[in-house]
């Protein structure tokens, strides 16, 4: 590791020039990399240079945490990777409305823009600009998140109320999902909760059941898709 200027630097800004670490040669293509410090005084450059450092390491370590088939790791990724190069992440429309200077920051910060405007580093850029595709918010997942959602309304509970309160929403997701798949809630149509609906009925005459075993059904299927949907601000049209 070495603290220097680069060759074509004329108003000597000191760079940290560093070989990269052999864990990340499937995501780094480069041998070394430079690391502006943003300063031309040694001792100021000395004090940044752990830090640059690290810096450069999380965004490697989010770049592998995204080498993934799992849609939803690759935007966790994403996000990881843009708060490394200093920025929060936000979707592209989002940053397409931000003040010039700050578009033009996060440009900057995309590898390889400065030097091969034709051929940046995409990841990179899906992060730091807001590409990165957000993974659908399917119907398992939305229970999943309800449980933290709707944390308020399990406070003081026992651990016994707790399951109690807990198996029904299980148990009417479980039934959705039977009925009509584990799709995204953004895609549940009037047609599918038709056919949950007909689903109950069936079951209500065959099984001898009471109506209102369908009606806790829908309820709880409520009260899980609406506080997602709101809470998370998804903006979603519910059937």
């Amino acid at each position: 590791m070495a603290i220097t200027t680069r060759g074509d630097s004329k108003n000597g800004i000191l760079h940290l020039y560093k070989r990269v670490p052999k864990r990340y040669a499937s995501i780094e293509p480069r041998t070394f990399v430079w690391l502006s410090l943003h300063t031309d005084s040694q001792a100021v450059a000395k004090t940044k240079e752990a830090a640059a450092w690290e810096q450069m390491v999380a965004a490697w370590e989010a770049k592998l945490a995204g080498d993934t088939g799992d849609a939803e790791q690759r935007f966790a990724a994403a996000r990881d990777l843009a708060e490394a190069r200093g920025f929060r992440y936000m979707h592209a429309e989002q940053v397409a409305r931000l003040p010039i200077e700050e578009l033009r920051d996060r440009f900057a910060a995309v590898t390889g823009f400065k030097d091969q405007p034709n051929n940046p580093d995409m990841v990179e850029a899906a992060a730091i600009l807001g590409g990165a595709k957000e993974p659908s918010l399917t119907i398992s997942k939305a229970l999943e998140l309800y449980w933290t959602l709707a944390k308020d309304k399990t406070i003081g509970k026992s651990e016994d109320q707790l399951r109690r309160w807990r198996n029904p929403r299980i148990k009417a997701v479980k039934n959705l999902i039977a009925v009509i798949g584990d799709k995204p809630i953004s895609e549940i149509t009037g047609d599918d909760m038709l056919d949950f609906r007909n689903w109950w009925m069936e079951r209500l005459d065959e099984e001898d059941l009471t109506p209102n075993s369908a009606n806790k059904d829908l309820s709880h299927l409520g009260s899980v898709l609406k506080t997602v949907n709101t809470m998370k601000r998804l903006g979603d049209l519910l059937p």
